[in-house]
């Protein structure tokens, strides 16, 4: 089997979502999903925040990466943030991840990023073995926050001093 990688187009997006829909599906988070094609038409070809990569077995597209840049300061350069990465189950345990991972960490060299990072859910330990295995480290010491929907919006509205 030969594998092929190609960035995606604006005609991709139903296939797009359908990928998405899978890992979220995977992650158990099917129900959280409350992107659509127009949404994501817009994000992604029309104002580029973010990039989609494919993976094709023999011309099949198999898996997917979501990533766009983000930037170190202390760094003082940009790098690759991925969003989301997922191989269609029946086409797992043929390296296509790990490939995936190659192929992104060789744009964020070509591309002069200062690093590739992730998040990954901490029940998933067959990916957490995986990354491990490429030299991926945890960020321990690091705590995520997020702000979405009605805190967002009120934090936003709120009067500033």
């Amino acid at each position: 089997m030969e594998l092929t990688f190609r960035f995606a187009v604006e005609q991709d997006t139903p296939l797009i979502l359908r990928f998405i829909k899978g890992l979220a599906d995977y992650e158990h988070m099917l129900d959280q999903v409350v992107a659509d094609e127009a949404t994501l038409g817009d994000q992604l070809f029309h104002k580029k925040n973010a990039e989609v990569l494919f993976a094709l077995e023999n011309g099949e597209e198999v898996g997917f990466a979501l990533f766009f840049h983000n930037f170190s300061t202390f760094l003082g350069r940009s790098g690759l943030y991925l969003e989301d990465l997922f191989v269609l189950p029946e086409h797992r345990g043929k390296g296509y991840g790990r490939a995936i991972l190659q192929k992104l960490a060789a744009i964020a060299v070509e591309r002069g990023c200062g690093r590739l990072e992730w998040w990954c859910l901490d029940w998933n330990k067959p990916s957490i073995d995986f990354y491990r295995s490429l030299g991926a480290e945890p960020m321990s010491d690091w705590t995520v926050y997020r702000l979405t929907g009605d805190t967002l919006k009120n934090l936003a509205e709120t009067p500033q001093i």
